[in-house]
């Protein structure tokens, strides 16, 4: 879905925690809340990375013909 509308799910969580965060400090006066809210996209962004080069490994692995991380491993120590 998030490739047909160029939007991603992630991406937009982030955004919507960085408003909720500078809301929370600077209207609501509410420091530490602003603080803790900030924290969270950079989080957001990490999990969209993970998840991101997880499909890419997924789809590598089927174009490949290969099971998975570990036969991946055992062949590049057979290959020295």
């Amino acid at each position: 879905m998030a490739e047909k509308t160029g939007t991603d799910p992630w991406i937009l969580a982030a955004g919507a925690s960085v408003i909720l965060s500078w809301y929370e400090f600077f209207l609501r006066d509410n420091k530490e809340m602003g603080l803790f809210v900030g924290l969270w996209p950079p989080t957001f962004l990490a999990f969209a990375s993970y998840f991101e080069q997880r499909r890419t490994g997924r789809l590598l692995d089927r174009l490949t013909g290969r099971s998975g991380v570990v036969e991946s491993v055992e062949r590049m120590i057979q290959n020295r």
